[in-house]
């Protein structure tokens, strides 16, 4: 399964800071802290982090069909993230599960236009409402061949 989760901060400087690595370990910290080894065991199997995008907070993680409720129950429990000695207060958004990277963009590129719809009521000038129009036509999904494979059928087969 892929979780698809938002990094949500107060700290600017938080989203500096992530990098596959430390989001990982934070994950994985968080799931032994919840469920012991045996979850911690039963989530590294094929945890990866196989997204991250620093600048929008979004984050996809791939986990096995099996153990993915223990996954999203242990993401609450991600309070901070630290990197070069420094510890950034957020936590993690999860927006939506699903079979495929796809279905994951597909909901991402809803959320996102969503999201733009509500910035645009909130509009105070006539260039802000401009730029959001234009972010809100752009927001579609190309058609593009996966030459990686990372997609697999929403009957979780591995």
């Amino acid at each position: 399964r892929y979780v698809l989760c938002e990094v949500v901060s107060e700290d600017p400087r938080c989203r500096q800071c992530i990098e596959d690595r430390v989001l990982g370990l934070a994950v994985r910290d968080a799931i032994t802290r919840v469920h012991g080894d045996y979850g911690l065991a039963c989530c590294s199997i094929s945890f990866t982090v196989k997204y991250l995008n620093a600048y929008t907070g979004t984050v996809l993680l791939r986990c096995r069909k099996d153990s993915y409720r223990l996954l999203c129950s242990a993401l609450p429990f991600v309070r901070h993230l630290e990197n070069r000695g420094q510890r950034y207060p957020c936590f993690l958004n999860t927006l939506h599960v699903g079979g495929t990277i796809r279905t994951c963009q597909k909901f991402l590129i809803q959320y996102n236009r969503t999201q733009l719809l509500r910035l645009l009521q909130n509009c105070t000038n006539e260039e802000e409402r401009q730029c959001i129009q234009k972010s809100l036509l752009s927001c579609s999904l190309t058609e593009e061949q996966s030459e990686s494979g990372d997609e697999e059928d929403d009957d979780g087969t591995e």
